[in-house]
């Protein structure tokens, strides 16, 4: 049986569209579409239009729309479908345009059709199969043949994004969501000016099972009601980052339970979502969708005090404006409360406490307190096992309450509080949905977990006593005491836990492109921890930024569950001096570090300070966060991928701990890692026994091998494995210029990219660089650099000869291209390969880098020593995709400028080299540039005055412009390729040269 082509999956998708209820359409370029437009808004406000007198609008009328829907970006335009459009009519009336139903989704009208062209004067684009809503083009989706990559498609849809979609009446910026299939692999994404591949989702039922096939999912997804839907309810416009957001199956599904709860009028519930699954944009929704409900007088969005921060307010209050009030004042609270007007409420537990409780706030709220409310509880695992969860109940008759939690509280897991035991599901009733880390592990929404267990007790495990006549005696301790207290909290111990943690943070954290958290036990241990970093950042042992943050109460637990009180302490009463005053120095560091002005005996100064290291943190402005207890639990932070632990943890409260380090950020960021100082291992197995396996389906052994990874010992294995697959297909670097055959390439490129992901796994492991080194894995650095430049090689050969291949099959402007070509089984690999060059990047290997090399270089007297030198620094350059375009030009530097430089009287001042390089650059540039112009017998002035455009605004000029350059231009046939040819020149010039100068301090 031959295998379905694209565009046969194209036929069969409209096909089956139409037995959906799609009206298909024969439309196939953008001038026809928008002809379409105008009928469909006039059908679809035909009885606005009625009113008006009118059966549907004028060519002024329709100007009037398009050319205010042609304004602002993909944000502007996802905010306009949403509302009625005004028109003005001669006779000075003005018509209200619905553009979209969000209601009543399905009384909007659903078209489809295929291969519509949007032509620009230097870009045809063909699109699959687009779905029109009210003649809108509301979902775009790209489709590539059985067998190939799914990536193909989304990489398809950036180029689009970049090149096509604004032009002409921009219409197509209108689209809200993006499908990508292959016909087995399904996923669907929103539109924004910057797309991730990482951020594309996968459908499900309800208890998670994937709808991956391509018929299966149009049948469930793109049914008419559900996919508009989706589109009204469950797109989410994030206004801090103006950006579209999607829900994803697990999301909608626990919304939707909410809403049908809150319709019947009765029972609460639970979400259990794990950590890092996105429970506070959950959350965010169902409140947004219930205060719309009319049989609804209140929703309250209720966090911790701590949870409250800028962007939590930003958003909510860009929905309903005043609704999030980030000071302490109660009394805006009781006023919010009483307003009939103000339906939706973001607070804290704190201040909603106080205002049911204390004289002066309660009998404002008696008013109220009878009317309909939903409770929205975020973290509910923190916030609801006090007294306060009873006073809410007692004082609010009429209401539901929801809470939301990636770690309930079970029988198993229940711990003694001052208010008893109590479960979850005793507070709040069943779960509505669940959703665990082995669920957003295999749809990777989070990462797994790589933890090590590193024992610093041996180092002082033996008691030495001296006797009279100076023999010393040693006596090893027995296991349970060289574990006590005393031990494992002595100087000795913690001082050889700082410097393991020193020389494995840079190899933890890639060269400290992420950054780590430290748990300890203790505030009395973290203050000898912070005092030794900082000894040992003064003594030149290290220059890592340490912050902190910790309770100045008395007493603390001695093991972190997750249940007790996380909420910001009260710095002005209950304060242990000592601690305060040790916090205080600890915080005037964190001032001389950056500048700023906080104190810890002032609650308004403390809570800015806390809201000051949440930011830099997530901004990795710090490089370890040593804590307690704070910042455990509900901080989300993607830049962070490391937990150190010395430190008892259990349960859910060791889930919240691990789970800081695993949200999805890069592709580098292949997993979450956590070092264990303390024996943790009994206590991860029970933690994920009974939070990962929601069901009991599975063993604990599968559990535990899905959410942690294998241990160094056994990734070091598989690694020695695939380096011998690797070989077998190229034994050397050199037999990989021989692979001639098409497959033969692609097998070399599948399988150094799984070498390539496990290098980046073990990169995280200090020992891997040893072992690497001692030779016994089958390969060293240098022979996995020699094969990333072979690789990168082969990467642009087959990308230049793909291009070219275009650009031969182009055609002429007025002429319809021919059905779409399948891409080769290499071509569709390589479309993911810019996501593995993210691998390959060295953040460390920069131009100033390289020069600093080159300086020492310069001052080698020794031939070989000078030979090898060079070499080296060519090899670096070459396997770098950033740099090895830059290598001619640094070669060219040390082979014809350095002899000079070692001549010139100034050598030895500082920074010559780099003086001597920017002004060779600059020369080096000049030449090109011209001899670009006489290549193309090109007007010199103008070519660098578009160059330089280029390069700042990142836009290449189009064709005709560049042709406008020549004195004598080439015959309209070639044009297109003489254009194309300059373009070339331009994009290789700026690769050459751009970012190669630094400046000098």
């Amino acid at each position: 049986m031959a295998t379905q082509s694209e565009i046969e999956m194209e036929k069969a998708l409209v096909a089956q569209l139409e037995t959906l209820g799609y009206e298909p359409l024969d439309i196939r370029n953008e001038r026809d579409l928008v002809a379409n437009l105008k009928l469909q808004l006039e059908k679809h406000n035909k009885s606005e239009l009625a009113k008006a007198g009118a059966t549907g609008l004028t060519d002024d009328e329709f100007n009037q729309v398009m050319n205010k829907l042609n304004r602002g970006d993909i944000f502007d335009r996802s905010k306009q479908v949403r509302k009625r459009l005004d028109v003005e009519r001669s006779d000075g009336s003005v018509i209200y345009l619905e553009l979209f139903d969000t209601r009543n989704w399905c009384q909007n009208i659903f078209q489809v059709c295929r291969q519509i062209t949007n032509k620009s004067a230097d870009n045809h684009s063909r699109y699959d199969v687009t779905l029109l809503i009210n003649g809108f083009p509301m979902v775009q989706i790209e489709l590539k043949a059985r067998g190939s990559e799914i990536r193909a498609a989304f990489d398809q849809i950036v180029r689009y994004r970049k090149k096509s979609y604004s032009s002409n009446s921009g219409i197509f910026d209108y689209i809200q969501m993006f499908i990508i299939s292959n016909g087995v692999d399904t996923r669907y994404f929103a539109n924004n000016k910057d797309l991730s591949y990482q951020f594309t989702f996968e459908w499900s039922d309800i208890e998670n099972n994937r709808i991956n096939r391509l018929s299966q999912f149009t049948e469930v997804f793109m049914e008419k009601c559900h996919l508009s839907k989706m589109i009204a309810r469950y797109i989410v416009q994030h206004e801090t980052n103006r950006a579209l957001m999607m829900l994803r199956p697990y999301q909608y599904y626990a919304v939707e339970k909410i809403l049908e709860r809150v319709k019947l009028g009765r029972g609460d519930g639970y979400i259990w979502h794990t950590t890092g699954s996105g429970k506070t944009l959950t959350s965010f929704k169902s409140s947004q969708l219930l205060s719309n409900d009319p049989n609804v007088d209140k929703v309250m969005f209720v966090v911790d005090r701590r949870d409250l921060d800028y962007q939590t307010a930003l958003e909510f209050n860009a929905f309903s404006a005043d609704s999030v009030d980030t000071t302490e004042n109660t009394e805006k609270l009781v006023k919010q409360l009483t307003d009939p007007n103000c339906r939706l409420i973001v607070t804290t537990i704190q201040k909603l406490n106080a205002a049911i409780s204390k004289k002066q706030f309660q009998e404002k709220c008696e008013t109220v307190k009878d009317n309909k409310f939903v409770f929205i509880f975020d973290e509910c695992h923190r916030s609801q096992f006090g007294e306060t969860h009873q006073r809410i109940c007692d004082f609010f008759p009429n209401r539901q309450m929801f809470g939301f939690t990636g770690t309930p509280i079970f029988d198993a897991n229940v711990a003694n509080t001052k208010y008893g035991k109590r479960t979850t599901e005793h507070l709040f009733g069943q779960a509505l949905h669940k959703y665990v880390i082995t669920d957003a592990i295999r749809d990777r929404n989070v990462l797994r977990f790589s933890v090590e267990y590193r024992d610093m007790v041996n180092v002082v495990i033996t008691e030495t006593t001296i006797a009279a006549d100076g023999t010393k005696t040693s006596t090893q301790l027995d296991p349970e005491a060289a574990n006590s207290k005393a031990v494992l909290e002595s100087t000795a111990r913690i001082e050889k836990v700082v410097d393991d943690i020193i020389e494995i943070h840079g190899a933890k954290t890639h060269g400290r492109e992420y950054n780590a958290m430290f748990c300890v036990a203790s505030v009395d241990v973290l203050q000898t921890y912070y005092q030794i970093f900082s000894s040992k950042k003064t003594s030149g042992a290290h220059d890592l930024k340490i912050a902190t943050i910790f309770s100045c109460a008395p007493g603390e637990a001695d093991e972190f569950s997750g249940v007790s009180d996380q909420d910001l302490p009260d710095m002005s009463k209950n304060v242990d001096q000592s601690r305060l005053q040790f916090l205080e120095g600890c915080i005037a560091d964190y001032n001389a570090m950056y500048g700023t002005s906080y104190v810890a005996n002032d609650n308004k100064s403390f809570y800015d300070y806390y809201k000051d290291l949440s930011k830099r943190v997530k901004r990795k402005e710090v490089d370890i966060l040593l804590v307690v207890n704070m910042f455990l639990t509900g901080f989300d932070a993607p830049r962070l991928n490391t937990l150190y632990a010395d430190k008892n943890l259990k349960h859910h409260g060791l889930i919240q701990a691990y789970s800081r380090t695993n949200r999805v950020f890069d592709a580098k960021k292949s997993h979450g890692n956590v070092v264990s100082y303390r024996n943790l291992k009994d206590a991860t197995d029970e933690a994920l026994a009974i939070f990962a396996n929601k069901n009991a389906k599975s063993s604990v052994d599968e559990v535990i091998g899905t959410v942690i990874m294998q241990p160094y010992e056994d990734l070091i294995e598989v690694f020695r494995v695939e380096v011998e697959k690797l070989k077998a297909i190229a034994p050397d670097v050199e037999a990989v210029d021989k692979l001639i055959k098409e497959e033969d390439q692609l097998d070399f490129i599948v399988k150094f990219r799984d070498v390539l992901r496990l290098q980046n796994t073990l990169k995280t492991f200090s020992q891997f660089d040893g072992d690497l080194d001692k030779g016994g894995l089958g390969i060293d650095e240098q022979g996995l650099l020699d094969y990333q430049s072979k690789y990168l090689d082969l990467r642009e050969d087959i990308e230049a000869a793909e291009r070219e291949r275009r650009r031969a099959k182009s055609v002429e402007d007025g002429t319809r291209d021919a059905e779409p070509e399948p891409p080769s089984p290499i071509q569709q690999v390589l479309f993911g390969i810019d996501f593995q060059i993210e691998l390959i990047k060295r953040d460390e290997i920069t131009v100033s880098y390289i020069l600093g090399l080159i300086e020492k270089l310069k001052d080698q007297s020794n031939e070989k020593k000078f030979a090898a030198g060079r070499d080296m620094i060519l090899d670096v350059l070459q396997s770098n995709p950033d740099l090895r375009s830059k290598r001619e030009l640094f070669e060219t530097f040390i082979d014809e400028e350095l002899d000079k430089l070692k001549l010139d009287e100034n050598q030895h001042d500082e920074g010559i080299v780099i003086t001597k390089f920017n002004e060779f650059v600059d020369q080096e540039k000049r030449k090109a540039l011209e001899a670009i112009c006489t290549e193309f017998s090109a007007n010199c002035v103008r070519l660098k005055e578009l160059y330089q455009d280029f390069v700042y605004r990142g836009t290449l000029p189009d064709r005709n412009t560049l042709i406008n350059l020549l004195s004598v231009k080439p015959k309209i046939t070639k044009r297109a390729e003489v254009g194309d040819a300059m373009r070339d020149r331009f994009v290789a010039l700026a690769d050459k040269f751009e970012d190669a100068e630094i400046e000098r301090d």
